[in-house]
């Protein structure tokens, strides 16, 4: 009897949860798994949008140093000083022709705020000595020693301190024959400038001049940046159309002009507002990148200013302005 009635209690102690203690417990779980959740969530969008920070820095300060680096370097044309007197003999008419008379710094404003172009000139390394015999006309070819890296279709400028021509080279081998020859219906765009002065009866491959010992070929070169769509469907920034770097949405100019001989801007305008871009002595971009992933951003339209102009983003991209102040030193 007695062991009946402990086993009764035994078993009543044994018995199940209850369906409420089950209800208690599962909404304890919901309640932690939510926490979970959300902190994942919370450190997955922290993960995501300093990842989209990390290649905007990279991409924005990347192109900042390109830029600078080109801008500097623009409208070096020797020790020639006035680049009035630069005569560009390249064929007009051809394939390929580089218009270099607008000088070392140029561009286009972008219409209703579409990015800018920036067009940047002039010669790239340190020169190779003209070598005689000089000579004795502005046809001739120009000596110079072998092994000069040069090579046939090159554009290059010959100056010294007085007078510069742009002439695309004609010959097959200028690096091992020491030679440069600037004769028409080579190459493209090639060369052809029946105005030369430096012939009687206008020989159109003629140069302005007969060089000297004081004069040296550089190669020359024009820059283009522009913005684009890029291989990976980002905006990119172009330079020579060709991709340089991609997350880079817009390029915006401004051109600083002295128009005192200070050595100073005087102020800084868009392309469409320059009076003479002989005048321009240092250039401000501004570099606007934006990250991969969209949904980085709650709540309003991210608002960002380009160079004193207020901007409204489209979507809930992040964006991050870049901005630098470069001086044109070959006009200093």
């Amino acid at each position: 009897m007695m062991n009946t009635k402990r086993q009764r209690k035994t078993a009543r102690r044994q018995a199940g949860i209850s369906l409420i203690e089950i209800m208690i417990a599962m909404m304890l779980g919901l309640l932690l798994m939510g926490g979970v959740m959300q902190v994942f969530a919370s450190s997955r969008q922290s993960y995501r949008v300093h990842d989209a920070v990390s290649r905007m820095q990279e991409s924005g300060r990347m192109a900042l140093e390109v830029i600078s680096r080109d801008t500097r370097m623009a409208d070096f044309w020797g020790c020639l000083s006035d680049t009035a007197k630069v005569v560009n003999n390249l064929d007009g008419a051809g394939v390929g022709f580089i218009d270099f008379t607008a000088g070392g710094v140029a561009g286009t404003e972008g219409a209703a705020g579409a990015p800018d172009t920036l067009v940047l000139s002039g010669g790239v390394n340190s020169g190779i000595t003209i070598e005689p015999p000089y000579g004795p006309q502005a046809s001739a070819n120009l000596k110079v020693a072998a092994g000069n890296g040069l090579a046939q279709n090159d554009i290059v400028f010959v100056s010294d301190c007085g007078n510069g021509d742009i002439f695309q080279i004609s010959n097959a081998n200028p690096n091992g024959a020491g030679t440069v020859v600037h004769n028409t219906g080579s190459g493209s765009p090639g060369n052809y400038n029946a105005t030369n002065p430096g012939c009687p009866g206008a020989n159109a491959h003629c140069l302005s001049k007969v060089y000297g010992g004081d004069a040296s070929i550089f190669a020359v070169q024009q820059i283009v940046y522009t913005i684009g769509p890029g291989s990976e469907g980002q905006p990119a920034l172009f330079r020579n159309g060709q991709e340089l770097m991609d997350g880079i949405e817009d390029l915006q100019i401004l051109y600083g002009e002295d128009t005192d001989g200070s050595g100073v801007a005087n102020y800084y305008v868009p392309a469409d507002q320059v009076v003479d871009m002989q005048n321009v002595i240092s250039v401000r971009f501004a570099i606007v990148a934006r990250s991969y992933d969209d949904n980085l951003t709650g709540g309003p339209a991210q608002n960002f200013v380009v160079l004193g102009a207020n901007a409204v983003a489209p979507d809930n991209r992040l964006r991050q302005v870049y901005t630098s102040t470069v001086t044109v030193r070959n006009r200093l």
